[in-house]
């Protein structure tokens, strides 16, 4: 079996993420003593990262990409934007856990601030690669590859998110129109991470209708339920005339980590955050023009 290795930005900037992602989670294993839950997803995020590219280094190295179960115009780059969005929330969340008031001792204070270091160094290179691999213009390539590909990633990314917040504890389980925000959520990831897998698997000819028309549909179907959820949830959670709180509770200063207050208003950002993205994507998706390699 002939091994291919060819020097390119592509490859430098996948060995750095794969090396910074290797120190990050080696360094925060090594420093023990981290929190079961923030230290694990941190730990996940790296790990999970560093796996990922050495599978597609190797894949690459001994030139199996036509036998690989999955198209290679959309897996690496999809993995990438992964990739650099979960090292992203890791170099967030291990400082917020690990440094901020630490009292821990001096040594484990600087395993942390290494592994927060490379994990910030792994961020930058994936997105290095997800510049590298996106497609230019008048290029052939795989959809994953184009804006809305990319941004069907940080649109499903951000509903897991919201996910979190929302689930523990349940936070819309008080009014019909937070439950329907709830709808909202998943409905749009299902149908986000159905149009992934049918790129990745290639799938997408075996539809009973075009893809393209079937994007710029959902797209539009994803703005306005999106737009509703954004106007919905601050306003059964945050308007006192629906049951809300519009100040911030006293209690909520007074413990660790986000109380239910929080977690609202974090869901809020990201549902407007989502819907920008999804706005986005609505706005590409109707001036993308599909080629067929």
């Amino acid at each position: 079996m002939a091994i291919v290795l060819k020097s390119s930005p592509l490859l430098w900037a996948r060995l750095a993420a794969l090396i910074f992602s290797c120190v990050a989670f080696s360094v925060a294993i090594h420093a023990g003593r981290l929190d079961a839950g923030a230290g694990n997803w941190c730990i996940f995020c790296w790990a999970f990262s560093f796996a990922g590219t050495l599978l597609i280094i190797l894949v690459e190295l001994f030139g199996l990409q036509t036998r690989a179960p999955v198209s290679w115009r959309n897996f690496p780059i999809t993995f990438a934007c992964y990739a650099a969005l979960l090292c992203l929330s890791a170099s967030i969340i291990f400082p917020l856990n690990f440094l901020k008031g630490s009292l821990a001792p001096s040594d484990m204070r600087n395993y942390c601030i290494v592994s927060t270091v490379f994990s910030c160094l792994a961020t930058i290179a994936y997105m290095a690669e997800v510049s590298i691999s996106k497609a230019r213009p008048g290029e052939v390539t795989g959809y994953m590859a184009t804006a809305p590909g990319l941004l069907k990633v940080c649109e499903t990314f951000v509903a897991c998110v919201i996910f979190v917040f929302i689930s523990e504890p349940i936070l819309y389980d008080h009014h019909d129109a937070l439950k329907y925000c709830m709808a909202v959520y998943c409905v749009c990831f299902i149908l986000s991470m159905v149009i992934i897998v049918l790129c990745i698997c290639e799938c997408t000819g075996c539809l009973p209708f075009p893809f393209a028309r079937f994007l710029s549909a959902y797209a539009l179907l994803a703005v306005v339920l999106y737009l509703s959820a954004t106007i919905i949830w601050p306003i059964f959670n945050f308007d006192p005339k629906h049951g809300g709180t519009k100040q911030r509770p006293y209690e909520c200063s007074s413990r660790l980590g986000l109380c239910n207050w929080d977690k609202c208003l974090a869901v809020a950002v990201l549902t407007g955050v989502n819907f920008i993205l999804y706005l986005v994507d609505l706005i590409y998706s109707t001036r993308l023009v599909f080629v067929s390699a």
